[in-house]
């Protein structure tokens, strides 16, 4: 079972911002790749054709189940002096199956300083049960997940809102944006907590922003609040947010679940 740091650091360059890989069998999410991951490996591919700017937003469509062997191809759509769009795609043999949009820019002198709100106040990751139980997707043996707050998946809950505690159970695994887009999305959709049979769930869309370069925290350890806002006619909607162990703001997304339950 690779480590994230053993995968990602045995990426190879196949061309100008293009890398292959082979997906392990641990990193699945039933029959397709964790969404976490897709979307690191496709910032990665990214990173190689603008190394000078950090990403400050990325836009993911996760267009088909995918595994096995992979390429990731990017692309400059446009580059100023301060900014550059790159989009890369994931193909397998079944053709595109992750298509990313990345924004990159970089620092620039503003009269404005505007704080996103910080986390609330937690005990310690230890003080609170571990997430996910012997029915973990195969992909969660990569990850510590603690609830914090709000309910268990498949309970029957009123309101999809989970507070988590995050971490790479990887000791190794750098402090970089394409680490924390690997973790964003290792929560279940905040609507699960609302279903009271087991049943598929599928992401869509991600989109996330970054709020910081300085990707830190203490220990390894982020917090992550997940909610969904809405969740009708076999789709739902919600809103996600990231911060580092000391409660700074980090990232904040959305994401699309496609729900067949």
């Amino acid at each position: 079972m690779p480590a994230y740091s053993e995968l990602i650091g045995g990426l190879k360059p196949a061309g100008p911002g293009r890398i292959e890989t082979t997906i392990p069998e641990d990193w699945m999410q039933g029959r397709t790749t964790y969404g976490g991951l897709t979307a690191a490996l496709c910032l990665e591919a990214a990173k190689h054709l603008v190394d000078d700017m950090p990403v400050r937003a990325a836009q993911v469509a996760f267009v088909g189940p995918v595994g096995g062997d992979v390429a990731v191809s990017s692309t400059i759509l446009r580059r100023g002096k301060s900014s550059a769009f790159v989009s890369a795609d994931m193909v397998s043999a079944d053709g595109i199956m992750a298509r990313c949009l990345f924004t990159f820019g970089a620092k620039r002198p503003s009269s404005l300083s505007q704080a996103a709100p910080r986390a609330p106040d937690l005990q310690s990751p230890d003080d609170y049960p571990s997430f996910f139980g012997d029915q973990r997707p195969t992909f969660a043996n990569h990850f510590n997940i603690r609830l914090a707050a709000g309910s268990f998946p498949v309970t029957g809950a009123e309101t999809g809102d989970m507070l988590l505690w995050l971490r790479h159970k990887d000791a190794n695994a750098p402090m970089t944006d394409t680490t924390l887009l690997a973790i964003a999305d290792s929560p279940p959709p905040a609507v699960m907590p609302m279903m009271k049979m087991p049943g598929p769930v599928s992401s869509m869309t991600w989109m996330a922003e970054f709020l910081t370069d300085d990707i830190s925290t203490q220990d390894g350890w982020f917090i992550a609040h997940h909610v969904s806002q809405s969740a009708t006619d076999g789709y739902s909607s919600q809103s996600m947010r990231l911060w580092s162990a000391d409660g700074t703001p980090i990232m904040i997304g959305r994401q699309t679940v496609a729900v067949f339950a």
